[in-house]
Parts: structure tokens; C-alpha cells; sequence
């Protein structure tokens, strides 16, 4: 398939090594000083779909590698805002992530790695990199890489190390740094914060420096696909560029890949001003099928912007592929053929390039179309009906859009959430709660949607 190379800057051909079909691929994880947000959600969104497009498509064997950057400045400073163990707090924040996670039905990963469980990998290339003179020591500071000994820092992101100290960077700040962009590799011990004994002095790690020692633990110094957020691109992705080129003097990957920015009604999602929603706050309201169509809608690559209107869209896409999906079980004609295989084709064909998951869905809703006109005017076959409905649960596999449980809620039930709803609008919420329960000792949870109350069977 063809992919957008970051450091190349242009769609170039991706092929997995010559061993077995094998692809590596490492996704830089979330900082867990709070609850995972939307802009999350895209990130692992995309890369839970083309994983598993690669996987149940291609035929590839991926390896999908995930960090959880569980100590840095963020968690300990909101942890002494709330009197906690930084530790502790990173814990609870990673679990809440995992279950976000699965709530979503994210579940390419194949192994998560929280930075603390790798102290010892950590330490070896801090000391890898000091014996090779491309760090140096900061009293009463850290360990800190000197970008001067790697010439061709700014590769990936076109930026020079004189252009660090700007208002998008996350650049360590001392007064006794020997260049701008230098940034520390470990922090050494202070007061009420976590630390680790190390031949250079007591302290932790800085962030950049785990996710090389977490790929070269699993991948080795190279590997084949590194994704991420675009903002990751500088300093993030630059620094870690540096450290393992430094260690190795070969290429860090393969292709490097980025996500685009989500932003909320046109602006940048920020919990100061109020246009912050997490991953929790949006699916009290909707459903993870609603959010992944939403996803997808736009390119991987480019700009999303989150607004009610782009999620009625998105949910009334997603209603309308439910529909059909529905339907197509209760055909029974005997009728022409349809030409479900050109569809299909230009469908996975978008996909193979560069993951257009916008004009592969453009493809699908022009099926979705062509396939109700068919049922309408009785002239779609049984037969025809069953392969799209096979060729539709093929794409749900990878994006995940639709509910494959078709089974509907008893006629009593249906009276219930009607009662309950009626209840719920007039304001009598003691009556609406009691009906809830009732509906839930059946075996189902009613969720209140700004399309209306949408009914789900408990595991």
C-alpha cells in the first residue's frame, strides 16, 4: 500500500520486510495526568483501523507497540494539585485510558508499555549515549542530549535547533544548556518526587528518551513504521530521531506517519477555556460508532474539526449504514445481479492508498444508496443481499461502524424506553430512573442521545 512518509514528505510505497510479511509499528502513547480526550480517540482511531487493515486485508503480521508516558512534569505537577502520589495517580489515569480504550472497541494494540517498567532500558541508553559523547551533565540538573554532535537534528521537521524556544515547543529550559533545542534524558532527584538510582545520579527519566529505549526493546534500533500525533513532530519525534540515530548511525524507521489536529468548533482543544471534551464526556451523549464514523470521514492526515453539526452527520451516516445492514437480512427476492464487486474493489482500493478512508466511505454510501434502491423496488436477490451484508461485516472488522447485533428488544421493552422517554422529557425523573432500572434488569442500558434514546444489550 502507498503511505505519507513525514520525513519525506510524499506518498511513497509501503512493503512489510521480507520476513514472514512482518510489520513493527510504534505509536506514541498518551501522558496520563488526565482522563484521554477526543483528540486521542483520532490518534488511536486511525491506527486501531489501519492495523487492522493490514492485518485482515493485506495479510501483514503486525506488531503494534504502544507507550504510556506515566511519569513526566505534567502528572507530577496536577498530582500535587491533588495531594496524590504521582505514581498512583499515572496508575489510575492508565487504567481510565485502557477502559476508554475498550469502550471504543480499540483493540489492535499488542502491548502497551508504561515508561516506568522500563527504568533499566532507560538507564543503558542515557549511558550508551554519554560514553558516545552526545550527552553531557548538568549539576543539580540532568543528563542533557547535545543536538550539536547530530547534525541533522530538524530532518524530520524542517526546524533548526536555533528555532527551539518557541511557543509550540516542549523544549527542557536551563540557563547552562549548550544549544537552545538540548533537552534532558533524566531529571535528577528532587524533593517529593519519583526517583531511580543510576550510575550519572539518582533521578528519572525525561520524555523523549522512553519511547527509544521501549522500541529498541522490542524492535531494535530500526524499525518499520512510527506513528503519532502531528505535534508530536517537534521536538517529540526529532529528539527521538536524535537518541537512536546517535546509538545506531542508521535510519530510526522506516516510514514516519502523523495524525492530523482535532479541533473544536474551529479552535484548539484546551481545558482553560472550556473546549475540551474527553473521550467519557462524548459517549454519555453518543455512541462509539458515531465517533468513528466521524473519524473517518476526514483523511488521517489533515485537519478535523469537531462540531454538533459534523456529529448529526456523522450520526445519521452511521443510522443509515445500520439500516441497510438491517435490511438486507430480511431480503428474499430473486432479482438481477447487483454490482456489489465494483464497489467493493474501488473501496479497498482507496484504502491501499494512503488509508482515504473519506472516499472509501464515499464508495460505501454510494453501495448503501444503489443497495435501497434495490430493496425499495424489489430487485436485489437474496444471494446479492448476502454477499454485501458479508462484504459489510468485512469493513466493520476494520472500522467498526455499524452493530453487528441485530437482535431487537422484545415489544415490552420498546414500551418502556417509550415510557421512560415520555417520563424523562416532562421532567419526572423519579419515574424516568425507575423505568431505567426496569429496562435494565432485562438486560439492556438505555443511553440518551441528542437523536433520541438508544437502547444497548449488557454484556
Amino acid at each position: 500500500m502507498r503511505l505519507y512518509n513525514s520525513l519525506t514528505r510524499k506518498v511513497e510505497e509501503f512493503s512489510p520486510g521480507p520476513k514472514q510479511n512482518r510489520v513493527n509499528l510504534f505509536v506514541c502513547g498518551p501522558t496520563v495526568y488526565d482522563y484521554s480526550h477526543i483528540g486521542h480517540a483520532r490518534t488511536y482511531l486511525v491506527y486501531d483501523a489501519l492495523v487492522k487493515f493490514m492485518r485482515g486485508r493485506l495479510g501483514w503480521d503486525v506488531t503494534y507497540l504502544q507507550n504510556i508516558t506515566d511519569l513526566e512534569d505534567k502528572i507530577i505537577r496536577r498530582a500535587a494539585e491533588q495531594k496524590k502520589d504521582p505514581l498512583e495517580l499515572a496508575k489510575e489515569l492508565t487504567q481510565a485510558h485502557y477502559d476508554d480504550m475498550e469502550a471504543l472497541h480499540i483493540d489492535a494494540v499488542d502491548s502497551y508499555a508504561p515508561a516506568i517498567n522500563f527504568i533499566p532500558e532507560i538507564i543503558s541508553q542515557v549511558e550508551r549515549l554519554m560514553t558516545k559523547k552526545h550527552a553531557y551533565i548538568i549539576p543539580a540538573d540532568g543528563v542533557y542530549f547535545d543536538v550539536g554532535t547530530f547534525p541533522s537534528y530538524g530532518k524530520l521537521s524542517g526546524r533548526t535547533a536555533q528555532m527551539a524556544e518557541d511557543s509550540v515547543s516542549r523544549i527542557d529550559e536551563s540557563v547552562a544548556k549548550k544549544h537552545k533545542a538540548d533537552f534532558c534524558l533524566w531529571k535528577f532527584s528532587k524533593e517529593n518526587e519519583p526517583s531511580w538510582p543510576a550510575s550519572f545520579g539518582e533521578g528519572r527519566p525525561g520524555w523523549h528518551i522512553e519511547d527509544t529505549a521501549i522500541a529498541e526493546k522490542y524492535f531494535g534500533f530500526t524499525y518499520d513504521i512510527h506513528g503519532g500525533g502531528l505535534d508530536l513532530i517537534f521536538p517529540h519525534h526529532e529528539a527521538e530521531i536524535a537518541q537512536m540515530e546517535s546509538l545506531s548511525g542508521v535510519p530510526m524507521v522506516k516510514m514516519w506517519t502523523h495524525i492530523g489536529m482535532l479541533t473544536i468548533n474551529g479552535e484548539k482543544m484546551a481545558k482553560s477555556t472550556g473546549n475540551f471534551i474527553t473521550i467519557r464526556n462524548f459517549l454519555e451523549t453518543s455512541s462509539p460508532e458515531v465517533l468513528r464514523m466521524f473519524v473517518f470521514s476526514g483523511h488521517y492526515r489533515s485537519p478535523l474539526d469537531y462540531t454538533q453539526r459534523n456529529i448529526a452527520e456523522a450520526s445519521a451516516r452511521q443510522k443509515r449504514l445500520q439500516e441497510l445492514y438491517n435490511k438486507l437480512g430480511a431480503v428474499s427476492d430473486e432479482s438481477s445481479p447487483f454490482p456489489v464487486s465494483d464497489f467493493i474493489r474501488d473501496f479497498w482500493k482507496a484504502l491501499k492508498d494512503d488509508f482515504n478512508t473519506p472516499k472509501a466511505l464515499s464508495i460505501l454510501f454510494e453501495l448503501v444508496g444503489e443497495a435501497n434502491k434495490c430493496i425499495d423496488a424489489h430487485k436485489l436477490s437474496y444471494t446479492d443481499a448476502q454477499l454485501i451484508r458479508s462484504e459489510l461485516l468485512a469493513i466493520n472488522a476494520i472500522f467498526g461502524i455499524f452493530e453487528t447485533e441485530t437482535e431487537l428488544p422484545q415489544p415490552h421493552i420498546e414500551k418502556l424506553v417509550t415510557e421512560r422517554e415520555a417520563a424523562r422529557t416532562s421532567g419526572n425523573f423519579a419515574e424516568a430512573d425507575r423505568l431505567r432500572t426496569r429496562i435494565e434488569k432485562e438486560g439492556y442500558i438505555v443511553q440518551d442521545t441528542p437523536n433520541g434514546p438508544r437502547l444497548r444489550k449488557t454484556a
